[in-house]
């Protein structure tokens, strides 16, 4: 197997784990810090992926362009509010999440 079909099967993998869920269901992640948002211009799939695969260079870079980063008080607060629900995946021992895309 290449080093394209693995990282491919990962990304499924990782794809098939992402799940739609009530912002409330995160709270305990938020709590001890594991929870990062990530950006509604980055794919959350290529993000988890990349912190998977221990991609620190990337991820640095999206942590200084303020793309992905910890859920700041605000945005936690402003999603618990609203009864949100997001798009989260796990990446131990981490938890991504993305706010859902509107479509208009």
């Amino acid at each position: 197997m290449t080093t394209s079909n693995l990282e491919e099967i990962t990304r499924t993998k990782i794809n098939m784990e992402t799940s739609r869920i009530a912002w409330r269901e995160l709270q305990r992640f938020f709590a001890n810090g594991t929870a990062i948002v990530v950006s509604a211009e980055l794919d959350l799939v290529e993000v988890a992926y990349q912190i998977y695969a221990d991609n620190r260079a990337q991820v640095k870079r999206w942590m200084e362009d303020g793309v992905v980063a910890r859920v700041s008080d605000e945005q936690a607060q402003a999603w618990y509010e609203a009864d949100s629900m997001v798009w989260a995946v796990v990446v131990s021992p981490f938890v991504l999440v993305q706010a859902e895309k509107k479509l208009h």
